[in-house]
């Protein structure tokens, strides 16, 4: 998510450019310690979890600012300003609903299994099938969010390291189904270079991408990917609100939660951009 930062420092800004500044509004110049701001727009590439496969379709942003750790080209990623360092954008799940829940599995005779069982059906009759797929994130001391920029230009290593959660959503999942939480996260080593994933998979590979000519002290890579195949996935929780009892282990069952590492996939194609915080805040003032 960010660049060549020795680049970047050199180059000035007038307050005639401050529009070119505006993509980083949400960036938390401000705060001590940022050096830089960073904002990415993932436009194409999937995330799967074993044989489910979402693909990236609607554009998704990612912002925030980059405080040094210490040691060379490592930052801590601070959240946006607004509290969207990842935008809660919606994802089509392919197949919807069937592909996530079956009636037929909502065993028993009781009264909750038989309302939760004629509900699902009832979505199916009426063609209330299509689900949405949002990730999220879920970062904390413990899980923080890392960029490590020497390995995001040279293809090797960990590029970024970000804690999220998936949201699934459907009148019949409700608003609180979650693959993934805070206290246990899907945790994403994304990398510009080429995976080592334990099998199944195979190894797959990113790529830095090309830089464009800087405008201001705005610095561009286009066509960057980043991915990752040897996170593991936990189990679904939420599914169905006061019925998730039932729901979450269909969810489990038909997507194989818990999904082991060699299993999943995360692919984000897009553009990066950069600017030194410095000049984000001075064409704020």
């Amino acid at each position: 998510m960010a660049l060549a930062v020795p680049l970047v420092a050199l180059i000035g800004a007038s307050p005639a450019n401050a529009a070119k500044y505006t993509k980083f509004a949400q960036c938390p110049a401000e705060e001590p310690g940022v050096k830089l701001c960073i904002y990415a727009e993932i436009l194409g590439g999937e995330t799967a979890i074993g044989s489910t496969k979402v693909p990236i379709e609607n554009k998704i942003i990612s912002q925030g600012g980059a405080v040094p750790t210490g040691e060379p080209g490592l930052y801590y990623v601070l959240p946006a300003k607004n509290g969207e360092s990842l935008s809660k954008t919606e994802q089509n799940v392919p197949g919807g609903l069937l592909d996530i829940v079956n009636c037929k599995e909502i065993k028993g005779e009781g009264i909750f299994e038989k309302i939760e069982r004629a509900s699902c059906e009832a979505f199916f009759e009426n063609k209330v099938t299509g689900v949405t797929a949002t990730t999220e994130l879920v970062a904390n001391e413990k899980d923080p969010v890392f960029l490590d920029e020497p390995n995001l230009l040279g293809e090797e290593g960990t590029a970024l390291q970000e804690p999220v959660r998936v949201h699934l959503k459907n009148p019949l999942l409700g608003e609180s189904c979650y693959i993934g939480s805070e206290a246990s996260p899907i945790l994403l080593h994304l990398t510009t270079g080429t995976t080592s994933p334990p099998s199944p998979n195979k190894p797959i590979s990113g790529k830095t991408g090309y830089f464009e000519e800087p405008e201001e002290a705005v610095l561009e890579l286009r066509e960057n990917s980043l991915v990752d195949n040897s996170f593991s996935v936990p189990t679904a929780e939420g599914c169905g609100g006061f019925f998730s009892f039932l729901i979450d282990p269909l969810v489990d069952a038909k997507l194989g939660l818990p999904s082991a590492a060699g299993n999943n996939t995360a692919i984000l194609n897009g553009n990066q951009f950069t600017a030194p915080a410095k000049k984000v805040k001075e064409a704020g003032e």
